[in-house]
């Protein structure tokens, strides 16, 4: 099974990909900040950067393209602004599924 996890370097993110790694499964995980990247190898995910604060949904469907499930694990996290939680937590759930059923 192919897993794409948009805010693939949180916590749940990061325990999603170590159990699916362990099944066999192969992940993608999709993180803002390249740094992120050996984290979530580690995790036995493979980093695809992409913003979803940015990326238009037509553009976000090509990472999107195979996988068999996608799951949101994204936030703008606590502390964050109203319009952070906007721009992350809903428009960016909605842009996720836009573009996942575009894929």
């Amino acid at each position: 099974m192919r897993i794409a996890i948009a805010g693939g370097h949180g916590k749940i993110a990061l325990l999603l990909e170590r159990r699916a790694a362990a099944r066999g499964d192969a992940t993608s995980a999709l993180i803002r900040d390249p740094a992120q990247s050996d984290d979530v190898r580690e995790a036995g995910a493979e980093p695809v950067v992409a913003d979803l604060e940015a990326i238009d949904a037509g553009e976000l469907a090509t990472q999107l393209t195979g996988a068999d499930a996608v799951v949101f694990a994204a936030g703008a996290g606590p502390g964050s602004t109203a319009e952070r939680k906007d721009t992350v937590d809903r428009d960016a759930a909605v842009l996720l599924a836009d573009a996942a059923a575009a894929a």
